[in-house]
């Protein structure tokens, strides 16, 4: 077990407030991380970082713009000032979901900032650090449509498979550091991103019988996989996505 034990390490987890990314928070600080939540809302940001104090866990708070590169460097230049950041989970996101040949390019910017240039942004201020403490390890939050496309999901399709391909270069390039740089592909959870979906019956029950487990996942399955990827048991894993999805991608 103390190949998963993060006792000692420091994390920063981007878009945290809610949803995905305050589970994976709560989790590696469950599993031993000192865990920085990170989000654009600062009431939002307060109100999680309480939450998860109130559980007994020690956790503090960065808010800053991940897609500002300005706010970027000087959000992670000051959290550096407290000690070296050893895990860096790139989960900021947002969907909007309106059809390609109506999407204006406000939108799809705003997409790909949030969802891909986020990634490259915080992980590019932190790399340096970790190339010269010896290491560290990026997750990047995917998703199913990393691979697949769905209506209404052009935007976000585009931003999140260009992430998987940044998951990849990032590890062509920073591997020979002792950097590993993979990903994690959420099937459908029900978080509050998801809450309009999980509450249309019709399609809710497309989401259960499209998937092998016939379910909607639940955010604390994803911890796992988040504990593993920063962990001393992922040492030698680098450049790869695992999909937790019920099965939905396996099968057609």
């Amino acid at each position: 077990m103390t190949h998963f034990d993060l006792t000692g390490r420091r994390a920063l987890v981007t878009g945290s407030s809610s949803g995905i990314g305050l589970e994976l928070a709560r989790g590696l600080s469950q599993h031993g991380a000192a865990v920085i939540l990170n989000g654009r809302d600062e009431g939002k940001l307060a109100a999680a970082t309480a939450q998860l104090g109130s559980e007994g866990l020690s956790v503090d708070s960065a808010h800053f713009d991940v897609t500002d590169k300005a706010a970027v460097q000087v959000g992670v230049a000051a959290l550096l000032e407290g000690g070296p950041i050893d895990i860096l989970i790139n989960n900021a996101g947002i969907q909007r979901r309106v059809p390609l040949l109506e999407v204006s390019l406000e939108t799809w910017d705003e997409v790909l900032r949030t969802n891909l240039t986020s990634a490259l942004l915080v992980s590019q201020a932190l790399a340096p650090q970790m190339i010269e403490c010896g290491g560290g390890k990026i997750i990047c939050t995917l998703s199913l449509m990393s691979e697949l496309g769905r209506r209404t999901t052009g935007p976000y399709t585009a931003a999140k498979g260009g992430l998987k391909m940044l998951v990849k270069a990032m590890c062509a390039e920073w591997a020979e550091h002792n950097i590993q740089i993979n990903g994690i592909g959420p099937g459908y959870f029900a978080t509050e991103m998801t809450a309009p979906l999980v509450q249309d019956e019709q399609f809710s029950s497309w989401v259960r019988g499209r998937t092998p487990a016939g379910r909607w996942g639940d955010p604390a399955e994803l911890v796992g996989a988040a504990v593993f990827l920063s962990s001393r048991a992922s040492n030698f894993v680098n450049g790869q996505v695992i999909y937790v999805d019920g099965g939905m991608s396996a099968v057609l």
